[in-house]
């Protein structure tokens, strides 16, 4: 190949889209965060022509990644060469920029995980997807109430000098309660500052029940661009925490060097192009019969032919896709 071969990682969740490119020595070249608002095909589309039209000049894609619970989705629509869960492309991530990590606080928009890593690899994880109170939305949502943007909110919080306790169990208590505290007469910061305690306690209560937290500690996702909620962390487990440069797309940077790894093991790239990602993409799902598991299947069409199905547990379903896909690519 001539020119600079770059990778491309895609992370599709329920938030956010986020897109990398990274060089062969894991350097991000170029990166995207887009909200999804409910549109995953629409807004994978638009984050491919945004990196084609931003790529550094005499770029060639050499490998993609796609990762996040729309994996499956975006894997199909632009051909990935690998498609791998968070769990693995986040702690690929930080085990390369920060090799001696021990455990990974993970907070998006709607969901939080917690991952350790011991002797460079995934010991553990566990993930929190019932209650929001220890997700981003909820503090987008105080945020609102309180008639400030969220991105003063960890700025006012270190301006707190007596936070309130507020329940942070449940995030309608939380609500009710700070609500109570603002007709008492507290002050925005140590409301604020209350929240973030409340959020990082249900985080440590849930997510991180019984898990030996040790350090180095790195602090990840949409949420940790509040200073507020990384200076609660450290209060609470008395140890230092870090941010990393790319914080926010952290899996989609894993899965970029997942499928660095995976093509310099001999293998060539399944990527078609940015052309191919403009084609009419449709998703339906439907219940397969054929045993008592009664499975919700996704299927993702293009141009009248099946692109991918998923959701089966005995991979009827997803592997007759796989045999179909390839028979037309031969044909």
């Amino acid at each position: 190949m001539n020119g600079l071969e770059v990778y491309l990682g895609l992370d599709v969740g329920s938030v956010s889209v986020n897109l990398v490119l990274l060089d062969e020595k894991y350097n991000v070249l170029e990166k995207f965060y887009l909200r999804t608002q409910g549109r995953p095909i629409e807004v994978v589309k638009e984050g491919m022509e945004m990196m084609y039209r931003s790529m550094p000049a005499g770029c060639i894609i050499a490998g993609v990644g796609a990762t996040g619970s729309g994996r499956e989705l975006a894997g199909a629509m632009v051909d990935a060469d690998v498609v791998k869960n968070e769990i693995t492309a986040h702690g690929m991530a930080v085990l390369q920029s920060i090799p001696g990590a021990q455990t990974i606080l993970e907070i998006g928009g709607q969901d939080s995980k917690i991952i350790l890593l011991r002797n460079g690899v995934v010991s553990d994880f566990a993930m929190n997807t019932v209650c929001a109170a220890g997700t981003g939305s909820f503090l987008d949502r105080q945020a609102a109430r309180l008639g400030i943007p969220i991105q003063e909110f960890g700025a006012l919080a270190l301006k707190s000098t007596s936070p309130v306790r507020i329940a942070g169990r449940c995030a309608v208590f939380a609500e009710s309660d700070m609500i109570h505290k603002q007709q008492m007469g507290c002050s925005l910061e140590d409301i604020i500052k209350g929240l973030c305690e409340a959020l990082v306690r249900n985080y440590l209560n849930n997510v991180g029940k019984g898990k030996e937290i040790l350090p180095d500690i790195v602090f990840q996702g949409g949420v940790a661009a509040n200073e507020g909620i990384k200076r609660s962390f450290e209060d609470a487990l008395g140890q230092r925490v870090i941010v990393p440069e790319h914080y926010d797309v952290m899996g989609a940077i894993g899965a970029a060097i997942l499928a660095h790894k995976k093509i310099r093991q001999g293998y060539t790239t399944r990527f078609r192009g940015f052309d191919s990602i403009h084609s009419d993409f449709t998703a339906r799902s439907f219940s397969c019969s054929g045993c008592a598991n009664l499975c919700e299947v996704v299927e993702l069409s293009s141009a009248g032919s099946v692109k991918a199905r998923w959701g089966d547990r005995c991979g009827k379903w997803s592997s007759s896709a796989a045999r179909e896909n390839h028979a037309d690519i031969l044909a």
